[in-house]
């Protein structure tokens, strides 16, 4: 990922979840470089509001760096971030991933995503009986709304 910016594809929206919670993590750690393991948390609203940005590949380095001066092999966090429109997105260029219920978060993260289109996607899915929840079809996404990329 760090050495690979602007080109990223995510599967899965906890995938999504995931690689969007480095960041967060990343900045605690840049702000805070002797920050204890159970203090490796990203909130469920953090993201928004957000003062002082960073960029997102010094995020990434900062996680790199605090690897090697834990002499640790895995960063091991904890993450309840919620992604709803007007969130910014900082690595992933798209997302693949299958049609979610409505009225679920997950749709939001979608939103999020992809701005207004995201009801032109499900409508057409809906229109041609495409194949909703866990075992059903996908679909892949640009991510057009907020990028901080």
């Amino acid at each position: 990922m760090y050495e690979n910016e602007n080109n990223l594809i995510v599967v899965g929206t906890t995938s999504m979840r995931t690689v969007e919670s480095l960041y967060y993590l990343g900045k605690k750690i840049l702000l805070q470089p002797d920050i204890q393991p159970e203090e490796l948390v990203v909130f469920q609203w953090e993201p928004y509001g957000e003062e002082n940005p960073v960029s997102p590949k010094l995020a990434l380095k900062s996680i790199i760096d605090y690897l090697i001066r834990n002499n640790a092999d895995q960063l091991l966090a904890f993450t309840q971030v919620m992604i709803v429109p007007g969130y910014t997105f900082h690595y992933p260029q798209a997302l693949i991933t299958n049609f979610h219920q409505p009225q679920s978060t997950l749709l939001l993260l979608i939103a999020s995503g992809i701005g207004k289109y995201w009801r032109d996607v499900y409508d057409y899915a809906l229109q041609n009986d495409y194949r909703f929840l866990s075992y059903g079809d996908s679909s892949l996404l640009w991510l057009t709304a907020n990028q901080a990329i």
